[in-house]
């Protein structure tokens, strides 16, 4: 039977262990209360270890390390401060391998810290935002630690939580982490204009949340019978629905429904969301599942970059030194549209970086390869959209260099002219 503990009593000593590992959800559905404890205790606590998928609330500082190892799948959100300072641990895997990783003791879990909506008159809970792989850290944790929110919004989940489940209820009433819209240049409307053409009526949908998916949602307006079956949903999901586009007609799986992992935005997509039967929360078995993917026809994905090379190799994570991005759900998805019927996977990225100084299309990536050239479909610039599949290199490094910016180009194409001539 779980144990209630005020905001103001709560003391992990006896409850946390030193040397124990935590998960808590990430996103949106990061669980303050609790956070805001650990850190506070964290040197009567330490030292533990703390897996954090991202991170919006900006909550996590580097002095926090003092007393708590942190790692994750990337440099998501405020995250990014932690990577610069040194004291963020990467670890390499897709959003669809984490809870597989959890299950399998890869990525300890000892103690599991998340946030739920009040329980039902059963005492079922939903887990409100965040899905994911929470479900996974439950399972495995030997303490389960519940912040019960009076705001969480009580969204339909594949797998609810149930009060038994659950070691140690903490309640609050405190609004939930927002993301506030991205601002929205030209360059982003005539990249999401190109993205929008390659969607038609009846396609099922990914995408994530920023300047180019906001547009895109603008522009989808007018289409019917759309999809959803992603790993994110933000505030754009809203327009769409209430423009009649999302019915979720074409879905051979969860006909009617769109799937997420995750509710990343502002409290109208919250409440949006609450009590709402046509949406359902997942974790990253159905939302990056291949074989739920590439079973869905029409799946059209749209991810963003920080770099291409003229390959077609595709860099998410780091340049220059910093670590920026991660490798996210991009491959699940990129791998999903490819292998799904009529479908296509679609990178959309500025032309340039640096305030026009630096091309985003470059000769040689200077990070990672987040996703091979042999997985890629569609890059697409506020210049153009290059069609790679099927393509050979030399010729993937024409089309790719005619979506660059133009100041760039001719650089481009002197490098890549023994790429040109020889054909590798």
């Amino acid at each position: 039977m779980s144990r209630t503990i005020e905001p103001g009593a709560l003391d992990f000593g006896g409850i946390i262990k030193p040397g124990d590992a935590i998960v808590w959800g990430q996103a949106c559905g990061e669980p303050l209360t609790l956070i805001e404890a650990l850190l506070d205790q964290r040197a009567a606590l330490g030292p533990l270890s703390a897996f954090v998928g991202s991170s919006f609330s900006n909550m996590l500082k580097p002095d926090h390390a003092d007393h708590i190892r942190f790692s994750s799948m990337g440099a998501l959100g405020s995250l990014r401060g932690l990577a610069k300072a040194g004291v963020l641990d990467i670890i390499p895997c897709h959003v669809g391998q984490i809870g597989a990783m959890i299950s399998q003791g890869l990525i300890g879990c000892d103690v599991a810290l998340v946030q739920v909506s009040p329980a039902d008159a059963k005492g079922w809970h939903s887990y409100g935002v965040i899905n994911d792989y929470v479900r996974k850290a439950v399972a495995e944790a030997r303490v389960v630690i519940a912040e019960v929110n009076v705001q969480v919004p009580n969204v339909p989940c594949d797998h609810m939580l149930h009060a038994s489940e659950i070691d140690y209820v903490v309640p609050s009433d405190r609004p939930l982490v927002s993301v506030p819209p991205a601002r929205i240049g030209e360059a982003d409307r005539a990249t999401a204009a190109l993205c929008a053409g390659y969607i038609e009526d009846g396609s099922i949908l990914q995408f994530g949340i920023g300047a180019v998916p906001d547009v895109i949602a603008q522009l989808l307006i007018d289409r019917r019978d759309l999809g959803i079956h992603t790993g994110m949903i933000g505030d754009a999901f809203v327009d769409l629905v209430e423009a009649g586009a999302v019915t979720n007609a074409t879905k051979t799986v969860d006909r009617g429904i769109s799937i997420t992992g995750a509710f990343i935005g502002s409290p109208r997509l919250y409440d949006f969301v609450h009590e709402n039967p046509a949406v359902r929360l997942c974790g990253s078995e159905i939302t990056h599942g291949d074989a739920i993917l590439s079973a869905l026809p029409k799946l059209v994905s749209i991810n963003s970059a920080i770099e291409v090379d003229l390959t077609g190799q595709i860099n998410a994570e780091a340049i220059g030194g910093a670590y920026m991005g991660g490798t996210g759900g991009q491959v699940d998805y990129v791998r999903g549209a490819s292998r799904s019927r009529g479908g296509r996977s679609i990178i959309a990225l500025p032309s340039t970086a640096q305030g026009g100084a630096a091309s985003r299309i470059v000769m040689a990536l200077s990070g990672p390869v987040t996703t091979a050239r042999s997985e890629a479909d569609i890059i697409v610039t506020e210049h153009g959209a290059a069609e790679l599949k099927g393509a050979s290199l030399a010729e993937r490094a024409r089309r790719l260099i005619a979506i660059a910016h133009p100041d760039f180009r001719e650089g481009l194409e002197r490098d890549a002219h023994g790429l040109l001539t020889r054909g590798y």
